[in-house]
């Protein structure tokens, strides 16, 4: 049905239309499509659906319609794991309101000095992104009030949930004393999301998104061999014969990855990387870099990458195969968004990696294509060794 649904249909403001339509946007995805008519009707939503998806926009745009801009109220609460998401959360929160000229959003989130967050709640933003500890510390402090909330959302509720933050989480929603719709978005329906659904959540329309061909990103998929010491060679190869102009690069390690980041420099590529060991000032400066088109290379662990949401990355490439399988899902959704074709490149250094791949492969159903360097430097299609049939003796 969706497929021919425009966001008008969806009973959207006009200001939120030219919003989307500046950005592009021309059609909901499913996730939308099915979750703004119950947001906009305040009903509770629980909404299991794939990372890229939209979820952003689909809980995003309803609890827009719902402020009341000429109130200084906190209306809106979005709760999520990590400051990067967060962070991201209100990017996209102030895209949709570049028609709108007086409803503010204000982020918060640990890790960063609490006197900025501080000035920014004394606006008097309707809508506050944050990240459970660091809301519960300015409740505290009294620099916020959640009496007057109306909208409550989780986004990543399975990742949060498995952080440590149920208590966190549970004792927000009890404070939200007039809360109106709670919104629960989650690529997994772990045990945690479906106790506070039960708890909290009343009539809740429930929406399941699968990973199908329909929603699953437009991605390309290859895989490179070469020896283990040849994989920083076969790195910059690709990127230079693929003329990529934004890369990320995964690595399962902190130590790979700031390795791998040093010998690109040195070999003349504009690179950076983003792990647990770099200070968060330093993580948003390097991602603000790459969202702004002024960093082509990024290199990053899986968790520093969390959250991470760059519509046009023309490639992923794991330099390492991931360890889980789900993690291989996230990486390469960094590519192909927004309804562009992306690629992903996984380099196989040694018999386990390519063992691994094929497990994923198999576990995702992904068609995972060998290519191979000639030796102009050209890249071509590597013929898959199929099994030799057994020849029958008379």
């Amino acid at each position: 049905m969706e497929q021919h649904l425009t966001f008008a249909d969806l009973g959207i403001s006009a200001e939120i239309l030219q919003a989307l339509e500046k950005k592009g946007y021309g059609y909901p995805t499913r996730i939308q499509a099915e979750a703004i008519p119950p947001f906009l009707a305040w009903k509770d939503v629980i909404a299991k659906a794939p990372t890229g998806t939209g979820k952003t926009f689909a809980f995003g745009i309803p609890m827009i319609e719902h402020i009341n801009a000429d109130s200084e109220d906190l209306q809106g609460l979005i709760l999520a794991p990590t400051r990067e998401l967060a962070l991201q959360i209100g990017d996209e929160l102030r895209g949709l309101l570049t028609y709108y000229k007086n409803i503010r959003v204000a982020v918060v989130y640990g890790g960063a000095k609490i006197d900025g967050q501080i000035r920014q709640l004394e606006k008097h933003p309707q809508i506050v992104v944050a990240t459970p500890g660091r809301l519960m510390d300015h409740y505290k402090r009294r620099t916020l009030r959640l009496d007057k909330v109306q909208t409550v959302v989780l986004d990543e509720a399975d990742r949060m949930l498995d952080m440590g933050f149920f208590d966190d989480v549970t004792k927000i929603i009890e404070k939200v004393k007039n809360r109106r719709n709670l919104g629960m978005f989650s690529a997994t329906i772990s045990q945690e999301v479906m106790t506070v659904s039960w708890m909290y959540q009343r009539d809740e329309v429930e929406i399941t998104v699968p990973a199908d061909i329909d929603n699953r990103p437009d991605i390309t998929q290859y895989s490179i061999s070469c020896p283990p010491l040849e994989k920083i060679d076969t790195t910059q190869r690709l990127i230079r014969t693929l003329h990529l102009e934004r890369t990320m690069i995964f690595c399962n390690t902190k130590v790979m990855c700031q390795c791998l980041c040093d010998d690109l420099k040195r070999m003349g590529i504009a690179a950076d990387c983003i792990h647990g060991d770099i200070p968060q000032q330093k993580r948003e400066k390097t991602m603000a870099t790459f969202k702004n088109g002024n960093l082509p290379v990024l290199i990053a662990t899986d968790v520093a990458s969390r959250g991470i949401d760059v519509d046009d990355v023309d490639c992923v490439i794991n330099y390492d195969v991931p360890q889980e399988n789900e993690y291989y899902i996230h990486r390469i959704g960094r590519t192909g968004r927004a309804k562009k074709k992306g690629i992903a490149v996984s380099i196989l250094g040694t018999f386990p990696e390519q063992a691994k791949l094929e497990e994923i492969a198999k576990y995702s159903h992904y068609q995972i294509q060998p290519v191979r360097f000639l030796e102009d430097g050209t890249l071509v299609e590597a013929e898959i060794k199929k099994p030799q049939p057994k020849r029958r003796f008379r």
